[in-house]
């Protein structure tokens, strides 16, 4: 057993690894946590294993359609993590480094020894870490509309995002879809917007959640390590991002000499759902090359 995976096995109930072709999971599945979380979790497909990790949402279904057709060629791992969706919250503080541990918990329950780790923005953020505490489980990093640290310009976004949720959730849902999606990709598919503003974080614990987690991204800064991770790396992102721009895929991919960078001409910062072809032949390659 690696040292990462005892300390796993010590911090967490999951099943033992089969090796880095991939577990024998299939299906939806549980993963209990020692501090009283539960985390539910889905896998797809067979072949190398792919741990896909969401944003700040935190939510299992961003990557419907992306594991749809990844799971073709790849076994696909994802999960709600705590306090989102059916996952319970658990008692554990909410960082950037325990959501990291959180996806070895799931890694582990699959049974799955190593993995390629493709995060999305604050995904990105606990993919670095995972690559930092766990270096022998990942065949791969994909960092997608992710950063390095903490700026000016995303200090004073959360700040505001922040502001608008305590004094009205809905249009917090409303202004995160507005900038997240193009405007005309959002314009053909209203429905995305009625249905975020539908599930905006309304109740006293949503609100919690939301605000531990943008706590846990202000807190986040890689700048002083990520030039250390050897794991093979790719860097997405797109032009157009308003939430995560384009100059911090550069900032990124500066810090990681050895990474692959690719931006998108367009996508918004949801570029995942906006262009899932670009984006999911992107990732299919890539692994593929590995």
């Amino acid at each position: 057993m690696t040292q990462a995976r005892r300390h796993q096995h010590d911090q967490s109930e999951a099943a033992p690894a089969s090796g880095i072709s991939g577990g024998a999971v299939s299906g939806e599945f549980r993963v209990k946590l020692p501090d009283g979380a539960v985390l539910r979790a889905l896998s797809q497909g067979q072949g190398r294993p792919v741990l896909l990790v969401s944003g700040l949402a935190g939510s299992i279904a961003f990557w419907d359609d992306n594991a749809a057709t990844l799971a073709r060629s790849f076994q696909v791992l994802r999960f709600d993590q705590r306090g989102i969706g059916v996952s319970d919250r658990g008692s554990a503080p909410c960082t950037v480094d325990q959501l990291a541990k959180d996806c070895l918990a799931v890694l582990d329950a699959a049974g799955v020894e190593r993995a390629t780790v493709l995060g999305h923005s604050t995904g990105g953020c606990i993919g670095l870490s995972l690559a930092r505490q766990a270096p022998d489980r990942l065949d791969g990093l994909i960092l997608s509309g992710s950063w390095l640290k903490q700026n000016r310009y995303m200090t004073a976004l959360f700040e505001t995002r922040l502001a608008i949720l305590d004094q009205h959730p809905r249009a917090y849902a409303a202004s995160a879809a507005l900038m997240t999606y193009p405007p005309t990709w959002l314009e053909a598919h209203w429905g995305v917007y009625e249905t975020a503003v539908a599930t905006a974080p309304d109740t006293p614990e949503a609100k919690q959640i939301v605000r531990e987690r943008i706590g846990a991204l202000r807190a986040f800064d890689a700048s002083g390590w990520a030039g250390e991770i050897a794991a093979p790396t790719l860097i997405l992102g797109a032009r157009d991002d308003m939430i995560v721009p384009a100059f911090l895929q550069e900032e990124l991919a500066a810090a990681m000499p050895g990474a692959r960078k690719t931006l998108l001409d367009s996508g918004g910062h949801y570029f995942p759902i906006s262009r899932p072809d670009a984006f999911t032949a992107n990732i299919a390659e890539w692994i593929g090359a590995l």
